[in-house]
């Protein structure tokens, strides 16, 4: 099983969006875990709604916590997750129907690779990534949040509370460090809204 773990600040005009692209996708062993964390835009009722309407709300969880930043709210979802995989989501992103099948086979077939990455658009702008190299890892953040971990390799310290930007980075070159690398999906997978807010 897929635990989708997705921090949530003030994104309740957006997350709708997120939701539906995953009740949408091909593979449905999943579970979401959605960690409000402190919202104040009315996301308590827009989730209301939405699980009203839903056809899956048994599998969605939702989490209430003050406001602690990104990395806290993932680390809360990740203590309830039940999944042998982890991927954390932003509230602003909209899965291919696909994403979550294709990424798993790749995992699949590439035993070795502690984590499957894709190409994505922010907006209109596409990031059209490539298979990964630790040395351009290094060098510059070019792995998104949202790729496929498995839960094995998720570090013992979980993501690092203190940091504020450019936390995914700091988690894959955790990873690197423990001897665990990726693979690439040559192919768009997600989108993101630009404007959004996890922090």
């Amino acid at each position: 099983m897929i635990s989708i773990i997705i921090p949530v600040y003030n994104q309740a005009k957006l997350i709708t969006a997120t939701l539906n692209s995953l009740v949408k996708q091909s593979y449905q062993d999943f579970e979401v875990i959605i960690v409000n964390d402190g919202s104040r835009d009315g996301l308590d009722k827009v989730l209301e709604a939405y699980f009203a309407t839903s056809s899956a709300p048994q599998r969605f969880f939702i989490i209430h916590q003050s406001n602690q930043g990104a990395p806290a709210a993932r680390n809360r979802g990740f203590k309830e997750a039940r999944g042998e995989y982890l991927l954390f989501c932003d509230a602003d992103a909209v899965f291919h129907p696909q994403a979550l099948e294709i990424m798993l086979q790749t995992l699949t077939q590439n035993q070795n690779a502690a984590y499957a990455y894709s190409s994505f658009k922010w907006g209109r702008k596409l990031f059209k990534l490539w298979s990964f190299d630790a040395d351009r890892l290094r060098q510059a953040p070019y792995i998104h949040t949202m790729s496929l971990l498995r839960r094995e390799a998720f570090p013992p310290g979980g993501w690092d509370e203190s940091i504020k930007k450019l936390q995914d980075w700091d988690l894959w070159l955790t990873l690197l460090e423990n001897g665990r690398t990726g693979v690439w999906i040559d192919q768009v997978l997600f989108t993101v809204k630009p404007g959004g807010h996890i922090s």
